[in-house]
């Protein structure tokens, strides 16, 4: 029989072991090995099942074990020295703390999505396992920041495969109580819930839950409690569930819900309200508009406001192609904004913020990643590549502005070592090279030989094949109720073999089955007699596309072939569990992403923690970390003349390196069986590699490039009772009104008769500024090598402001001002140069801002 409700019933610990709920309160358990250890000796086989969760585990453990161990001292003390340590890491100062009193005293940090651990469902992939290193690396670094999020009752979704290869999704729902996370309250015991006006005198409520990702609490937003109908209750049902109207509603909820959820924080803590606000992709967007509507009730303008929220505010895109972003149909957010959602707010003025460049105002679709760009002042994407995308993609937004003016910057993304790194490397690295910081450790140190580590190596992937064949067992006998599960299965993969793991989702420009291109090729590659190579595969599509089930069914049936299914395997259901063994089992990880779509791509980052070399297109990551000694890149077929082309080319260069460059190297052994030189690869990524890839690094970068400055500049504007706000307001309206009239009507050039290098080119430009003033606008030479026949663009121009003389050239026309200024010609070949006013303002960051220039015709 089927239960009609289900909840969880928390274990009664022993008082002595009071320090184990403490510690497993605390997600730092999901990245803090000696907590683990400490948990897992209770009943190792029990933990390995509950999947490392310590809240589920507790529940299931005997309690007649619980009082074995709360009468041994060593064990309570082993249990008070950890809960002593995980004490002092929450109140010690760390790196953060040593910045001085200009950094800001909170960021505020909103995602539709963070993977914190296999344990707390509440992620689909990258973007979410981002989320969640972001977090841990500000906990260790101590910065003092807020996660907001929403609480999804059936995550994202449990994948099967049915017997002929089509993926099946499940939802299983979540009881919130039986997870590492507690109802935020108030002084009373009331549970603080924040509340949306809708449309039709509607509302739309939502408690708060708070889970600790080490110092960091992250606030998750709940719309399953009986103040809503049973629809609204829905609203925070799955993870990127339903669509339109449903979709629409998370993201109202994720950004205006999630900014008063961390006003009420803000208000119980007595803590400082956010300088920084960091939007991770468009979805939560609308906190912006919140924000707009706070100050509007506080006596300023839209315009106004909207300057000091552009001042503080963030915003990450993690989307390279137009089609992974949210549009909304305008009517349907017009609606929304109708009501009493955003007091103060007229509705016209916050339509336009997602208007896209060149579509008609009253029609266009509402686009989340423009509005977000709108209202950030600071931007940028996740690798230097997608950087340059990202300026090409949203240059119409500041028309005129070459691309690498646009301003949009790039932090490449990093990743979470103490999560990722297996437990035999760090006691690999704790027992031989005295430390347990894996990322940052001498992996180079005669003190470690080869040997020993290729032993530990050889361990992760046994542990890997293991679990596979565990896996497949569970997946046979689900789709075979009452079968014995065949013999086959406790021989699939060989930890002797050279492991090739290619684990993500599955949209169609990843190309899961470029591996496919040339079936018989492959065949020989997996089954070589002297160096076989083997597959682990998993990934998820999204249940909507069905372009993508049909790539992983393509993959299974492959792999279902008798004289293959030993030597390539789909893995179901992966998630944060199966990626913390599959990445440290692999000895190559493999990525063929079209490039350049892969806006970073951080699981090959993974698999090089834990001494994996890569495989893969230049993109994302890669493109600016590849190297000979951390593995091989695939060259990408730019000039093919369609997909299938290109296709064809990418494969065949895959399949020679498996053949004549990975698979040689790796069966190249010494006497005692080690594969010197590629344990010296190996070795060489853990110390040289490893540490760019670390999310720390990533998470100081944001605090130096992003959040300081966006501190910083937020508090100028907001100085004097926001008289900086107001004025660059008041600046901005009057700049583009005057815009039009604004010309560059003449430029005189001389000095260069027969030009050479070290010649001055003396310049004299005439620019009508149509009643603006002189401070107003900056005149500018843009000048460099101009080699393109096509359209005589300037190559990676330079420039430089000219001065603005003293007398007027025309009194009868006192608007009409004259510039000059000299370039010096350092180099040879042909020169192009143009002149251009922007604006300028002592608060402005970009010339580019505004998205206004006038160029000499």
């Amino acid at each position: 029989m089927k239960p009609i409700r289900k909840f969880t019933v928390r274990a009664v610990v022993p008082g002595p072991l009071s320090s184990l709920e403490e510690l497993a309160g605390n997600l730092r358990w999901s990245w803090h090995e000696p907590t683990r250890r400490l948990f897992e000796h209770i009943d190792p086989e029990l933990w390995r099942s509950s999947q490392r969760d310590p809240v589920a585990f507790l529940g299931e453990v005997d309690p007649a074990r619980l009082e074995t161990l709360a009468a041994d001292a060593g064990y309570v003390e082993w249990a008070e020295r950890e809960r002593a340590g995980l004490r002092e890491y929450l109140t010690e100062p760390r790196w953060f703390q040593s910045l001085g009193t200009d950094a800001p005293r909170t960021i505020a940090y909103f995602s539709p999505e963070f993977g914190i651990t296999a344990a707390l469902p509440q992620y689909s992939g990258g973007l979410g396992i981002l989320a969640g290193d972001h977090l841990k690396a500000a906990s260790d670094l101590g910065v003092p920041l807020v996660g907001v999020g929403l609480f999804y009752k059936a995550g994202y979704f449990s994948q099967s495969i049915s017997p002929d290869g089509w993926q099946l999704e499940r939802y299983p729902v979540l009881d919130p109580d039986g997870l590492p996370l507690s109802v935020l309250r108030r002084p009373d015991g009331s549970p603080v819930q924040v509340t949306l006006a809708l449309p039709d005198d509607r509302t739309l409520d939502a408690r708060v839950w708070k889970a600790s990702v080490g110092r960091i609490p992250l606030l998750l937003l709940d719309t399953d409690i009986p103040a809503n109908t049973d629809d609204l209750r829905l609203v925070t049902d799955r993870l990127y569930g339903g669509g339109g109207e449903h979709r629409l509603l998370q993201e109202l909820l994720l950004g205006i819900g999630g900014a008063r959820a961390v006003r009420a924080f803000t208000e119980l803590t007595a803590g400082p309200s956010p300088d920084v606000f960091h939007m991770n992709e468009g979805h939560a967007g609308f906190l912006g508009l919140e924000r707009i509507s706070t100050y509007v009730g506080e006596g300023l303008s839209f315009a106004e406001a909207l300057q000091l929220v552009r001042a503080g505010t963030v915003f990450t895109t993690h989307t390279p192609v137009p089609a992974g972003i949210d549009r909304f149909d305008r009517t349907l957010v017009e609606r929304y904004l109708s009501t009493a959602l955003l007091p103060g707010i007229d509705p016209a003025d916050a339509l336009a913020l997602g208007v896209e460049p060149g579509a008609d105002p009253a029609t266009g679709a509402f686009n989340m990643a423009v509005m977000g760009l709108r209202l950030a002042r600071h931007a940028n994407g996740v690798s230097k590549l997608h950087g340059e995308v990202s300026r090409r993609m949203f240059g119409d937004l500041w028309p005129g502005f070459d691309a690498d003016e646009v301003p949009i910057t790039s932090i490449t993304n990093g990743v979470h070592a103490p999560t990722w790194t297996d437990p035999a490397l760090l006691a690999l690295a704790e027992s031989t090279l005295g430390t347990d910081d894996t990322e940052h450790a001498d992996w180079l140190s005669p003190v470690l030989s080869d040997g020993e580590f290729w032993s530990v190596k050889r361990r992760m992937r046994l542990q890997l094949v293991e679990s596979a064949r565990r896996r497949l067992a569970a997946a046979w006998a689900e789709q075979h109720p009452g079968s014995a599960v065949p013999k086959w299965v406790n021989h699939v993969l060989d930890p002797d073999t050279l492991t090739v793991g290619f684990a993500r989702r599955v949209p169609t420009y990843k190309r899961l089955t470029l591996m496919l291109s040339d079936p018989e090729r492959l065949k020989a590659i997996l089954t070589d007699p002297e160096r076989p190579v083997q597959f682990v595969i998993a990934g998820k599509s999204h249940p909507a596309d069905e372009e993508g089930k049909r790539l992983i069914q393509q993959l299974v049936q492959f792999a279902q072939q008798l004289e293959l299914r030993e030597r390539i395997v789909f893995l179901p259901d992966y998630d944060m569990g199966m990626a913390e063994i599959l990445y440290p089992g692999c000895d190559v990880w493999l990525n063929n992403p079209l490039r350049p779509l892969e806006a970073c791509g951080t699981s090959g980052m993974k698999a090089a923690m834990n001494g994996a070399l890569n495989l893969s297109i230049l993109d994302g990551w890669w493109s600016e970390y590849a190297g000979d000694d951390y593995g091989w890149v695939i060259p990408s077929a730019d000039a093919a003349g369609d997909a299938g082309e290109r296709d064809a080319l990418e494969a065949a260069a895959l399949y020679d390196l498996l053949e004549h460059h990975v698979a040689t190297r790796y069966y190249e052994r010494d006497g005692d069986g080690v594969p010197v030189e590629w344990v010296r690869r190996v070795r060489q990524t853990l110390a040289t590699l490893a540490p760019e890839l670390g999310a720390d690094r990533m998470v100081k970068q944001y605090v130096e490039e992003l959040y300081r400055p966006a501190a910083e500049h937020a508090a100028q504007v907001i100085a004097g009772e926001a008289r900086g706000a107001r004025d660059l307001a008041a600046w901005g309206a009057r700049v583009r009104d005057a815009w039009p009239g604004v010309h560059v009507t003449h430029v005189e050039s001389g000095g260069v008769e027969s030009p050479h290098v070290g010649d001055e080119l003396h310049l004299r430009a005439y620019v009508d500024l149509d009643g603006l003033d002189p401070d107003d606008v900056a005149v500018e030479v843009a000048y460099g090598r101009s080699r393109s026949r096509s359209d005589d663009a300037i190559d990676e121009a330079r420039r430089a402001e000219l001065s603005a003389a003293d007398e007027l050239p025309d009194a009868s026309r006192p608007s009409l001002r004259l510039y000059t200024g000299t370039v010096v010609l350092d180099r040879a070949g042909a020169f192009g140069y143009t002149v251009r006013a922007v604006p300028r303002h002592p608060l402005l960051l970009s010339p580019a801002e505004l998205g206004l220039v006038a160029v000499a015709g």
